[in-house]
C-alpha cells in the first residue's frame, strides 16, 4: 500500500446508564519520530509522515478502577508504539507485531503492580482492540472482547478473536448468534490485560488492507445493541464515517444502552 492512502475516521465514546462513571477508553493518534500525536473525533489523514494507531479498551473492576486500567493501557500503548520511530532512525527495525506483543505483555505487568499496591484497585483489568496502520500492513492486537471488524466489497469479517469459550463455540459452528447474544458465560473472560493473571496472550496479526476498505473497532457495548447483520449492512452503505457511527451508535443504545458504548469508524 502506498504513504498517500487517505484514511478516513470518526469515533466516540459513550457513558452507559449502568454507572456514573464511563470505563471504556479511546485512543487515536498519529505516531511518528517526535512521538504519538492525538488525532480529533472526526478527521483525514495519510501516511506520508506517520503510522495511524486506533484503539479501544473496557475496563473492568470496582470503583474507578476499570477506568484507570483502560486509560492507563491506551497512554502506555501510545509512549511505547512510536519506539519504533526511534529504533529505526537509530539504524534498528524491530518487527512490529514482536513490539506490539512485548508492549502489551509490559503493560500487563504494570497493570497487575498498580493493583497490588492499592486495595481499591486490586484485580483491575482491561480489554484491548488495537489498529496499527503502516504503508506496508494493519497490524492488529486484541484481548478480550472488544473486536475489530474489517467490511471489504460489502463482505463483513471480524479480524479481532473475543476470548471467551462461548465465542469459540460459536466460530465453531455449535451454537448460532442468536445463542451466543443470550450465552450465560459470554462475557466471561479467559484472557485480559490485568486482573492478577501472571500470564496474558494477546491476538495479534498482520493484514494487508485495500482501498476501499472499512474499519470498525468496537467496545462490547455496541455488539450488546447490534447483530452481525446490523453492522455488516451499515458499514456497507455509503456514509461517511461519522455517519455510519451515528447510526450504529443510535441503535445500540435503543436496544441496550447499559453498558459503556464506544466504537471507531475508519474508511480508506
Amino acid at each position: 500500500m502506498s504513504e498517500g492512502a487517505l484514511f478516513h475516521w470518526s469515533y466516540r465514546s459513550h457513558s452507559g446508564s449502568r454507572k456514573p462513571r464511563n470505563d471504556d477508553s479511546v485512543v487515536a493518534f498519529a505516531s511518528g519520530p517526535g512521538g504519538a500525536e492525538s488525532l480529533p473525533e472526526t478527521g483525514s489523514k495519510t501516511l506520508s509522515e506517520c503510522d495511524l494507531v486506533f484503539a479501544v479498551s473496557d475496563g473492568m473492576g470496582g470503583g474507578n478502577a476499570g477506568y484507570l486500567a483502560s486509560s492507563l493501557l491506551l497512554r502506555r500503548m501510545s509512549e511505547m508504539i512510536p519506539e519504533t520511530f526511534k529504533a529505526a532512525a537509530s539504524g534498528f527495525f524491530p518487527d512490529s507485531l514482536e513490539h506490539l506483543g512485548d508492549t502489551l505483555r509490559a503493560v500487563h505487568e504494570q497493570i497487575n503492580e498498580a493493583a497490588a499496591s492499592c486495595e481499591e484497585q486490586k484485580g483491575m483489568s482491561a480489554t484491548v482492540a488495537l489498529a496499527w496502520f503502516t504503508p506496508e500492513n494493519l497490524y492488529l492486537a486484541n484481548v478480550g472482547d472488544s473486536r475489530i471488524y474489517l467490511s471489504r466489497a460489502g463482505e463483513l469479517s471480524q479480524l479481532s478473536k473475543d476470548h471467551t469459550l462461548a465465542w469459540d463455540q460459536w466460530k465453531r459452528g455449535q451454537i448460532v448468534e442468536f445463542q451466543y447474544r443470550t450465552h450465560p458465560r459470554r462475557s466471561a473472560l479467559y484472557e485480559v490485560i490485568g486482573g492478577g493473571h501472571p500470564r496474558m496472550r494477546p491476538h495479534l496479526a498482520a493484514i494487508p488492507y485495500l482501498p476501499g476498505d472499512r474499519f470498525l473497532i468496537c467496545s462490547d457495548g455496541l455488539i450488546d445493541g447490534l447483530t452481525e447483520q446490523h453492522i455488516s449492512n451499515t458499514m456497507a452503505e455509503d456514509l461517511t464515517p461519522n455517519a455510519a457511527l451515528e447510526k450504529m451508535l443510535e441503535r445500540a443504545l435503543r436496544s441496550a444502552g447499559i453498558d459503556d458504548t464506544t466504537l471507531i469508524v475508519i474508511h480508506l
